[in-house]
């Protein structure tokens, strides 16, 4: 198969080198800043697998039409880099790896459903440079259609992308991708901070924030009608039974599961977004708690909270300390 990654990030940049790597032809789009220093001096990984440097074909946009487009791109700048690739991936199977569950949805504007396969990357990655990805730490990657039945393309492309990561075909993926907010919801707080997640979760104070995100996400869930299901490399349970227990102990797990993750300071997707001076992608994480309370009449005060805090974080670049944030969100922590 014919593959181009569009989105030149932590996410794309990294599989458009394994792949390359594998022989397998591969292209890269991104911005004008990636495509330059790729070009200069080549994609460079490292982290997990060691270190690995090699040239592949990187554009701004395709000129030739894939058999496969790897949208990986952020959800807030899927629909742009759809309108800019449309010509060329109209036909073409397309994969989604966006943190959410609207990018399909978004992606369904524009190509066919039949065309469009969802997943869910376990893996971790960071980019806070054009063209140098590090490899934090491995993981799966799951695929599966969300508007209809899995069927051969999905075997396909689960063929394709086993060179590279361990892939699981997975027959409900959107019970899946919505436990996945979960485990990206997090993300926030290190972005409200300006830390690594290393530096953020040190502190028992703040892990206790993570775990009052998931107690209050699975009460909108659970009153949404919403069922999670369990991802191969977390089950369901990682977040019920630490949202059943008293909050300072599960925020000591949930500190010590954090320390644990990476040797390299691990950098959320939504505060790579900002240290790029970018929009982030919380109104897809946290904000899809929001949301979901909000058209079942419910409420999810603490998740709006972050999601306003990373957006004043957006516009001012100015990050808060983390009594700023213990005091904003103390009558909503318990």
């Amino acid at each position: 198969m014919k593959i181009a990654c569009i989105g030149s990030g932590a996410i794309g940049g990294l599989v458009a080198g394994y792949l390359k790597n594998k022989d397998i032809d591969v292209s890269l789009t991104g911005h004008n800043a990636a495509v330059l220093a790729i070009r200069e001096k080549g994609l460079e990984i490292s982290g997990v697998r060691g270190n690995l440097k090699l040239k592949i074909d990187t554009l701004e946009k395709l000129k030739s039409n894939p058999d496969l487009a790897i949208l990986a791109t952020k959800t807030q700048d899927l629909k742009e880099a759809l309108k800019e690739n449309l010509e060329n991936i109209k036909d073409s199977l397309i994969l989604t790896t966006q943190n959410g569950i609207q990018a399909d949805n978004l992606a369904a504007e524009f190509v066919p459903k039949r065309n469009i396969i969802s997943s869910i990357v376990m893996f971790g990655s960071t980019s806070l440079e054009p063209g140098k990805i590090t490899h934090n730490f491995e993981g799966s990657w799951i695929i599966g259609k969300i508007f209809s039945p899995n069927d051969e393309a999905v075997t396909k492309v689960s063929a394709l992308l086993n060179n590279i990561f361990p892939v699981t075909v997975a027959d409900n993926i959107r019970g899946m991708k919505y436990l996945k907010i979960f485990v990206n919801a997090n993300n926030c707080i290190p972005a409200i901070l300006g830390l690594s997640m290393q530096e953020a979760f040190s502190d028992i104070d703040i892990s206790s924030i993570s775990i009052a995100i998931w107690k209050e996400g699975l009460e909108v869930i659970k009153k949404s009608g919403i069922n999670l299901v369990s991802l191969p490399d977390f089950p369901i349970e990682r977040v019920t039974k630490l949202a059943s227990l008293p909050t300072k102990e599960a925020a000591k797990i949930y500190s010590g599961i954090i320390l644990g993750l990476s040797k390299e300071p691990l950098y959320g997707s939504i505060l790579q977004s900002i240290k790029r001076g970018k929009t982030s992608e919380i109104d897809y994480i946290n904000g899809e708690f929001v949301h979901l309370a909000k058209i079942n009449k419910l409420s999810a005060p603490l998740n709006e909270k972050l999601v306003e805090m990373v957006h004043a974080v957006e516009q001012t670049k100015k990050f808060f300390a983390k009594s700023d944030l213990i005091e904003a969100v103390k009558e909503l922590v318990s």
